[in-house]
């Protein structure tokens, strides 16, 4: 006999240009509050994962990799910390949630929800201005520092800051990612896991690229545009359509994972998906963004197309966004290099070293920090700015034979 299905409290939000379902810890059935498989089956499940029809219709999750994912919350568990943040992306077609890194821009909507679920103290919570949330990120091990607006003692939402790739405008939540680099990958986990700013990639049977490999924010290998046959200017349907150009990519992308010591063979890249990414550059050119906007050469300091779960995002993932400008930050880098080269001077009205770049649904500007220390580079903290929403609270509900 079939079990009833069981609720479970949850909040839906958006963050940046994507959403998730977000849940307290102490509220998941018992068995799903440790990792394991019994926790991945749990959120398969809420999200509609595996679907052969890649629709997720039986479940929260829209049908994109940023539309797929699911977050936890806690007490923090680190001193000085208001809050743990475990990020889960959430397979559509497969049976698997990557764990193995975070995602930049649902940490937008960390901040707010934490407020929001009770775990933030309310005497820290101001009546009107804003509240600095300190969270670790523990599925890398990293801090992040959210900047939560709140108006009446409640966060604010509502807004007129524009995200390119988010239809309404909403209230602005800026972040800083501490100490980006590193983010588990190469040996001796180097921002620059082979040590060089610009590496050789071989890969069988598809050919030679020049690469940059780096871990800030999340790990990405950027390659130029031109070395694949792109400009840079590329929306989804340009890419996601080609299923031969997505093979070759992801072939690229599992080669680089070898190279960047994140997996022993490239048989393992198809169980780690999320990270790292892969990301391509070009020299500013004009183009129309999917949403009909025009974006000058005038208006970017450089293009840059990122994929994410095996397809073209169709905005910009948030930590390949401090992947970015990190690399952006460094002389010689390819992304570097596609930005005019040389070192990143400060913008008025934005922060030091900032680089501003194209992508599929507009631009966005982000800045990090970054210098050499006894010849390595090292970034100290990368800042952007991203919305965030609740969308829908209440209860998500799932067989019972899942608890």
């Amino acid at each position: 006999m079939s079990k009833p299905q069981i609720k479970i409290p949850a909040t839906y939000l958006r963050g940046g240009t994507s959403k998730g379902v977000f849940f307290r810890l102490e509220d998941l059935p018992v068995a799903a509050r440790q990792p394991g498989p019994a926790r991945d089956a749990l959120l398969l499940r809420v999200v509609g994962s595996p679907d052969p029809y890649g629709k997720q219709t039986d479940g929260m999750g829209g049908a994109t990799s940023s539309t797929s994912k699911v977050v936890i919350l806690a007490p923090a568990t680190q001193p000085g910390h208001d809050v743990d943040y475990l990020f889960g992306q959430v397979s559509i077609d497969q049976p698997f949630v990557d764990w193995s890194g975070n995602c930049g821009n649902l940490s937008a909507a960390v901040g707010p929800c934490a407020i929001h679920m009770g775990l933030i103290d309310a005497a820290r919570i101001p009546h009107s201005g804003v509240c600095t949330v300190r969270i670790w990120q523990a599925n890398i091990g990293k801090t992040i520092v959210a900047h939560v607006p709140i108006t009446d003692g409640q966060v604010q939402e509502t807004g007129d800051f524009e995200l390119d790739g988010v239809t309404f405008p909403a209230a602005e939540v800026a972040l800083e990612f501490l100490d980006p680099a590193d983010e588990g990958g190469g040996e001796g986990g180097a921002m620059f896991p082979t040590g060089n700013v610009v590496d050789t990639l071989e890969v069988p049977g598809v050919g030679s690229f020049q690469a940059t490999l780096i871990n800030a924010g999340i790990p990405t290998i950027f390659l130029n545009a031109r070395d694949l046959r792109y400009t840079g200017t590329e929306l989804q349907a340009d890419i996601n359509e080609d299923q031969a150009a997505l093979v070759r990519l992801e072939t690229i992308r599992a080669w680089g994972a070898v190279k960047m010591g994140l997996i022993k063979d490239v048989a393992e890249a198809a169980t780690r998906q999320h990270t790292p990414k892969i990301a391509f550059v070009a020299p500013p050119a004009a183009y129309t963004a999917s949403s009909g906007k025009a974006v000058q050469a005038g208006d970017v300091d450089l293009l840059v197309r990122a994929l994410s779960m095996g397809k073209l995002h169709h905005a910009m993932m948030g930590t390949a966004a401090v992947a970015i400008g990190t690399a952006a930050a460094v002389p010689g880098t390819l992304v570097n290099l596609a930005a005019g080269g040389g070192a990143r001077n400060a913008v008025p009205g934005a922060v030091p070293g900032s680089v501003r770049f194209g992508h599929p649904s507009g631009t966005l500007r982000v800045g990090a920090e970054a210098a050499q220390v006894n010849g390595q580079w090292t970034v100290t903290k990368a800042l952007m700015s991203r919305s965030a929403r609740i969308l829908m609270e209440g209860w998500v509900r799932v067989p019972g034979d899942l608890a």
